[in-house]
């Protein structure tokens, strides 16, 4: 009277029960880092996935994690399968067991002296796989340069999941936009910071964080500059650094200066940026002779303590952009 389970029992054996995983509307489906320390949720074009990766290796375009692509399930698809997996199992059985008492009670003669009849309780349950849906659509769209695979990311991206590809150019506008959050982010935190901690603690915080929004920049645009000058060269250690010595390297590398793309004002302005820089890296930020000299700023007098405001860093960020711009084009072009 058991032979529908049985039978069911036999075909579930070692069969493979495939979840179907939803894109979104734009044609993402969503991927996950496996990496425990990292655990980065991203999209990938599912074409792309199909296409352009391969199945040997998959990589992490926060962390680079490297792994086969059998393994960036997210955690939810991966609940969602255990649970869809585990209630048609649960489906199939009930229904055998329905199947088999109904033709079991058909079997029993209407008329005799013991009868006998099996109840199962419940109706028949629906088995159909329901895909696992898609997470909310990822604001910042990527297209690998070099693969052209493309991803979205929440935050940053600093590798193409398809082919591990760092790219330069990418890296530098994520950076910059980092810097300019934590530049617009400055309100937020500061009236966090009051109500938690004190004003005092929320003055230095905030201070602290403009100050190092130069540093960043400064760092993000050396980074960008060396990766695209690898191109034609090594140059000098930490020469991007320096703007004078940066735009020469440039010059000579494809005829193209910092003036090419900055007016002499704006050369000007980002040259005292840079030095501000230099002075709270290497002196606390109190000025010196040196400054004085290299930056030509005659607003403060030896042994002040310079000054960063959001227009400062609104102003790094604009000339800073314009020359990653620019340089960007005119090595594509050379």
């Amino acid at each position: 009277m058991f032979k529908d389970l049985i039978a069911k029992m036999n075909r579930l054996n070692g069969q493979t029960i495939s979840v179907p995983i939803e894109c979104d509307e734009k044609g993402y489906i969503d991927k996950q880092c496996p990496s425990k320390e990292c655990e980065f949720l991203f999209k990938v074009q599912k074409d792309d996935w199909k296409d352009i990766f391969k199945n040997e290796a998959v990589w992490c375009p926060l962390c680079r994690h490297e792994a086969s692509a059998n393994q960036w399930h997210s955690i939810a698809q991966v609940e969602h399968a255990r649970k869809q997996t585990l209630a048609m199992v649960k489906g199939e059985i009930h229904n055998a067991l329905l199947s088999g008492a109904k033709e079991f009670n058909h079997r029993q003669p209407r008329k005799s002296f013991i009868s006998m009849t099996m109840q199962v309780k419940g109706s028949p349950v629906q088995t159909a796989i329901i895909p696992a849906k898609a997470v909310e659509e990822m604001r910042l769209e990527i297209t690998c340069e070099k693969c052209n695979a493309r991803f979205s990311v929440i935050g940053n991206a600093f590798f193409c999941p398809a082919c591990g590809h760092n790219s330069v150019t990418q890296t530098y506008a994520d950076s910059l936009r980092k810097i300019q959050v934590k530049r617009d982010s400055l309100d937020i935190i500061r009236q966090a910071l009051i109500m938690s901690t004190g004003k005092d603690e929320a003055e230095v915080t905030c201070r602290s964080l403009l100050e190092t929004c130069i540093s960043d920049g400064v760092v993000a645009f050396q980074k960008f500059c060396e990766g695209l000058y690898s191109t034609y060269g090594e140059a000098p250690f930490n020469a991007f650094q320096r703007l004078e010595q940066g735009s020469a390297l440039w010059e000579k590398a494809i005829g193209m200066s910092y003036s090419s793309w900055l007016e002499q004002t704006e050369l000007e302005r980002l040259n005292i940026l840079y030095q501000k820089r230099h002075l709270l890296a290497h002196n606390e930020g109190i000025v010196d002779a040196q400054y004085i000299k290299k930056s030509g700023d005659a607003s403060y007098k030896e042994g002040q303590r310079i000054v960063i405001s959001e227009k400062d860093i609104g102003e790094l960020l604009k000339h800073l952009d314009k020359l990653g711009s620019g340089l960007k084009a005119a090595c594509n072009k050379a």
